[in-house]
């Protein structure tokens, strides 16, 4: 991942902050071959359980429905602060 500044730390900050024990993360196709090292990421720093969402994926509008404590989505377009 050394191609991407993702923000891991904040995604761990976040993911402890809100105790999510389920966290689903939403990746652009250019992301999805990292996808993997992404949750083991997570997964190691949080305990928490990391979904990958594999399907499509348009944008922030494009939210998946699942039953997660937190969804995580990278894009392409900056957004500001979000939490």
């Amino acid at each position: 991942m050394e191609d991407y500044d993702l923000e891991l730390e904040k995604v761990v900050k976040e993911i402890k902050k809100q105790n999510a024990k389920t966290v689903c993360i939403q990746l652009p196709d250019g992301l999805k071959p990292k996808a993997t090292e992404i949750a083991s990421f997570l997964e190691k720093e949080t305990k928490a359980k990391v979904l990958i969402w594999a399907s499509s994926c348009f944008g922030s509008c494009d939210v998946p429905k699942l039953d997660v404590d937190l969804l995580v989505q990278w894009g392409h377009s900056k957004w500001g602060k979000l939490f």
